[in-house]
């Protein structure tokens, strides 16, 4: 069977199954579904500013954070969205940018999830700071050759031009910005994408002192992996507005975005192994973050995303199996895994002990200092405290929020037929 055929096969009457006109106007909206997303995230969002207000009362104490393990989920997790922001403007901009065939007429909605997720990211290093006075103190003090203030001020410049490229595109389909202008957005904007994550890698590829870290190969690695979970939730959030109504999708581009993803699936994997491998290779320095990794603490997040992945490639180029369900399981699938490997770098830098005679261990200086340092090192250094987990659940709250309510009321279905 040709790819047509089963592309058409797969996608069923195209008028009712593929989301035509007609289901578009009698959604109205976005359909009930978004405005119970829309409840569900502020309810989310509500708890969590209430926890973010018992730990700023409380103080930083209250989370499993500590000296030799000073980050954690927050920022596992604004390293995790800031890559999954960059499917939205990737997807959207590269058509445009390089005059080839685009996705079908997703770039609106893929640029909106890029802007939720910046926000997120955005919001995971506020609650993070410990106090919101320290968002002052971060510009006015501010240390201009700190590739941390490099990537706030990157990550302000990302949301702006996402901002504005959402602009330019609704602009543009009034007939009010030209193609060119449009297509000149649209390289700066993959060109700022491209900057974020490699600012954000550099954050942690600096550090010397940290073994997990310190590989010139940090940069290219944040990119791949942003390029995986951020293409993987779009594809997500396409096929679920589809299969409601919200866009006029055909078969031939969700298969398309699957076989993109598949090949950023593999060039990640790639990645990670050339690293593995000379860190790894007898007599190399690396032997024992591999050891870690492979059969120590960290290792069911290393399994998770290795064989994740595997099965997500799997899935995107097997055309037997590229049925929408399991492309959103593949995709659901690779999200997982790039989250996995988040938590194996973060976690990975301070599992190793890279300070000699850290001074006295207490709770305020080690995570598990009851048993000193050969115990606090044995199992994972740092599992996030339940406040921790509440307060992350409602910034993700927050972009749930977000996301619907620009879905909602925000004009992001195609205007027409859209390259």
């Amino acid at each position: 069977m040709s790819e047509n055929a089963q592309a058409t096969s797969v996608a069923g009457a195209p008028a009712a199954r593929n989301g035509g006109t007609g289901a578009a106007k009698r959604s109205g909206k976005g359909g009930r579904g978004l405005t119970v997303g829309i409840g569900v995230g502020a309810v989310l969002t509500v708890v969590g500013i209430a926890l973010w207000a018992v730990q700023l009362s409380g103080g930083m104490a209250q989370t499993a954070m500590r000296n030799l393990d000073s980050w954690g989920l927050y920022i596992t997790c604004f390293m995790f969205f800031v890559g999954l922001s960059a499917g939205g403007l990737i997807i959207s901009s590269v058509p445009k940018a390089l005059g080839i065939k685009g996705f079908g007429g997703i770039s609106k909605v893929a640029i909106w999830t890029s802007v939720c997720c910046t926000v997120l990211a955005i919001g995971f290093v506020v609650v993070d700071l410990g106090q919101p006075a320290r968002l002052w103190e971060l510009f006015a003090y501010s240390n201009l050759g700190s590739p941390l203030m490099w990537d706030i001020i990157v990550l302000a410049i990302y949301l702006m031009l996402s901002v504005v490229y959402l602009w330019a595109y609704l602009r543009h389909e009034a007939g009010r910005v030209s193609a060119a202008a449009l297509r000149v957005v649209s390289v700066i904007a993959l060109v700022c994408a491209v900057m974020v994550h490699s600012v954000t890698a550099w954050i942690f590829s600096l550090q010397q002192a940290h073994e997990m870290w310190h590989t010139a190969l940090m940069a290219p690695w944040f990119v791949s992996s942003a390029l995986v979970c951020g293409t993987a939730l779009v594809l997500v959030v396409c096929i679920a507005l589809r299969k409601s109504g919200y866009l006029s999708l055909g078969q031939d581009s969700i298969v398309r975005m699957a076989k993109l993803l598949g090949a950023f699936v593999v060039v990640d994997l790639y990645f990670f192994g050339c690293d593995l491998l000379t860190a790894g290779f007898p007599g190399g320095s690396g032997a024992e973050v591999v050891g870690m990794l492979a059969s120590g603490p960290l290792a069911p997040f290393f399994w998770t995303e290795v064989a994740g992945c595997a099965l997500a490639a799997v899935v995107c180029f097997v055309p037997r199996l590229r049925t929408n369900p399991l492309l959103v399981v593949a995709s659901l699938l690779a999200i997982v895994g790039i989250f996995c490997k988040r938590v194996q770098l973060l976690v990975g830098g301070f599992q190793l002990p890279n300070v000699e005679m850290p001074g006295a261990v207490t709770q305020y200086t080690v995570t598990n200092w009851q048993a000193g340092m050969a115990g606090a090192y044995q199992g994972m250094v740092y599992w996030p405290a339940p406040i921790e987990w509440g307060v992350t659940l409602g910034v993700v709250g927050l972009g749930v929020l977000l996301l619907c309510a620009g879905l909602k009321y925000l004009p992001l279905r195609p205007a027409g037929d859209e390259a």
